[in-house]
């Protein structure tokens, strides 16, 4: 077997640089890196990650307990954290809770128990038993999408502005029924949204109309069953917006076997962009937001918080973007561009967003 004492001989080094190179524990000048690098693959070197871990007591890897990575939003942040935890040298560990408050809280004891350095979670709706496990045994940890309250580590997008923009969009537009198929009850996204919701109206002068909001719990078949019900309400909606890309689909599905047109019919928007989201005729409207950006930012902020126990917990958000197409019901705009509120500021620096509490 190949040792690093083969590999020093072979590039010319010393151990403790072939060391540095492999563990990053020191700067070392580029050609010594690219000879120590020459020699590892000509030799063959496989480096000892669990020897190493069981002296310095990291593992240098990192838990991501996200539910949905089929989604296409969670594919993002699963690309965004993965990248990101390369790029640092960290391995990646994934489970998937379910959303299912029993199973999280065994999937993130199972990877705690697997001596990963820290965690990167979205929790749950009813996350307390989880957070009380990582809490009482003070794991590093950063929450992702969803927020769990003050105290810890988050990173997430913005959710109630671009929630009003798009339904003062579509009130501009003349609309003065617009509903909402809503997320799952108790995640901090769907409160948000809602309140986006809203606002919205509020801002236009529009009744808020609890038979024009519905709840798909975050899914298909859910948000199929949801837009049945708003549809059939004595004065139904002439717009509709929909939480995030999955219930868009089941959104869709119900108009279609109602036999109404988007948008002549219905005016459909939605929170959460996805690639094919421009393959759909008529082309869907929707609020983009960050994932991978999201993934990055949590990668940083956990490396951040293992570089520092004591510093101060931070809650970010990053802005979205409404990518304006034509199921809203205005007419094309150039392939890809994008368009803001009349008014609107412009985006805001992640960096100017962060803060001690959501």
């Amino acid at each position: 077997m190949t040792t690093m004492v083969d590999v020093a001989r072979h590039a010319g080094v010393s151990v403790a640089t072939v060391s540095h190179v492999l563990n990053g524990t020191r700067p070392v000048r580029e050609a010594t890196r690219a000879a120590v690098l020459r020699a590892i693959d000509a030799l063959g070197y496989t480096h000892n990650t669990l020897a190493r871990s069981l002296v310095t007591s990291r593992t240098r890897s990192i838990g991501l307990a996200v539910s949905a990575i089929s989604n296409p939003y969670f594919t993002e942040i699963l690309q965004g954290v993965e990248a990101g935890a390369l790029a640092a040298g960290y391995g990646l560990l994934l489970a998937d809770p379910h959303d299912d408050p029993g199973h999280e809280r065994k999937v993130v004891q199972l990877l705690h128990e697997r001596r990963v350095d820290g965690l990167i979670v979205a929790p749950s709706a009813e996350p307390s038993e989880m957070v009380g496990y990582l809490t009482r045994r003070s794991v590093p940890t950063v929450f992702l999408d969803r927020l769990v309250g003050d105290g810890h580590d988050q990173v997430c997008a913005d959710n109630t502005a671009p929630m009003r923009q798009l339904v003062e969009h579509l009130a501009d537009l003349g609309h003065t029924r617009i509903g909402l198929i809503a997320g799952l009850p108790g995640l901090s996204t769907t409160t948000e949204r809602v309140a986006g919701y809203r606002a919205g109206l509020r801002s236009r002068g529009l009744p808020h109309d609890p038979g024009l909001l519905a709840g798909g719990h975050s899914e298909a078949a859910g948000a199929e069953a949801a837009t049945h019900r708003v549809l059939a309400a004595d004065r139904p909606p002439t717009a509709l917006v929909t939480a995030n890309n999955a219930m868009t689909i089941g959104a869709l599905r119900a108009l279609g076997a109602r036999g109404l047109r988007v948008p002549d019919d219905v005016a459909l928007a939605c929170f959460d962009d996805f690639s094919w989201a421009d393959l759909f005729t008529p082309r869907l409207t929707a609020v983009a937001q960050p994932g991978r950006e999201i993934g990055a930012t949590a990668v940083r902020l956990l490396l951040d918080r293992l570089a520092g126990p004591d510093r101060a917990p931070r809650t970010l958000r990053l802005p979205c973007t409404l990518v304006h197409r034509t199921s809203c019901g205005c007419p094309e705009l150039p392939h890809g561009a994008v368009a803001a509120r009349p008014g609107a500021a412009p985006p805001t620096d992640p960096a100017t967003e962060e803060r001690n509490t959501p």
